[in-house]
């Protein structure tokens, strides 16, 4: 992942979680207390904006949006 991605990415979990602070690449989003099962869709809905890509529902694992490292992964799968 590049960092322009991940600076997007941390602004986007920022955002949506109300923390000043940006989580590590490999942080897990949600035991750290950045997201949680609520806040994952507010957050896929960002980076739909951000990104410009249409999420499918089958994708909505959270395990898949579990760190910034992942999300990126998944983002490059996707051609982003």
């Amino acid at each position: 992942m590049n960092e322009d991605m991940q600076l997007r990415l941390a602004g986007i979990v920022r955002r949506v979680s109300g923390k000043e602070a940006s989580p590590d690449s490999e942080e897990s989003l949600f035991d750290s207390g950045y997201l949680d099962s609520f806040a994952l869709l507010d957050m896929v809905s960002g980076i739909e904006s951000e990104f410009g890509i249409k999420i499918p529902d089958s994708d909505l694992n959270p395990r898949r949006f579990d760190s910034l490292a992942r999300i990126g992964e998944y983002l490059s799968s996707r051609g982003v």
